[in-house]
């Protein structure tokens, strides 16, 4: 039954971080605009992924554990190419690309440097939700902010707490997949809230 229910877990999280961004990257491509979208909000959850995906490789996890990660960032990489295009300003994604790749390469020099990076980072994906949320409120508009991909990121965040507590029991980890639970569904809330805002307006 174990076996099962990590199988059930690790295999739709993996589905659904496959087409986690696409309602968002499909409403920005079909609105042409990225209003509504944080991009520090964006920049801040490409560098939490980053850090998250190296740290999962330098202690050799499972494969299955974050196999969803290089998908999640190719996803927000492809995002953020797109907010930086329709804000007029696509040479502006350059360099903030190189500053991450150099990141991949510099993090694992140092066992102290990737755990320390590990640490930050659920700080820096807690500093992206509330760069959202603060938006957000600023705004009382969610835009074209997908509420779709919001909640399946709260999904994937409650599989990633069964499957961390079911393998490597690692508690960093599993903190930082229950503060982002948390946080996902307070953006998805807000967003829904200011959606139904905007509708009554019209």
């Amino acid at each position: 039954m174990e076996k099962l229910l990590l199988l059930f877990c690790n295999w739709s999280t993996l589905g659904v971080c496959a087409a986690l961004k696409l309602p968002q990257i499909s409403a920005v491509l079909a609105a042409r605009s990225a209003r509504g979208i944080s991009l520090p909000s964006l920049l801040l959850e490409l560098a939490g992924f980053l850090v998250f995906l190296r740290y999962q490789c330098y202690y050799e996890y499972p494969l299955l554990t974050y196999l969803e990660y290089p998908i999640l960032i190719a996803q927000d990489v492809l995002l953020l190419l797109c907010a930086f295009h329709f804000n007029g300003n696509v040479k502006g994604a350059a360099p903030y690309m190189a500053l991450f790749v150099a990141s991949w390469f510099v993090l694992p020099l140092q066992k102290w440097i990737i755990d320390l990076a590990m640490n930050l980072s659920t700080f820096i994906s807690v500093a992206s939700k509330f760069a959202q949320l603060q938006y957000l409120w600023k705004t009382r508009d969610s835009g074209t902010v997908s509420a779709l991909t919001w909640s399946l990121a709260a999904y994937t965040c409650a599989t990633r707490i069964i499957t961390t507590i079911m393998t490597t029991g690692d508690l960093t980890i599993l903190t930082r997949f229950v503060i982002m639970l948390a946080l996902n569904v307070w953006v998805t809330t807000t967003v829904l809230r200011y959606r139904k805002t905007a509708v009554k307006a019209e």
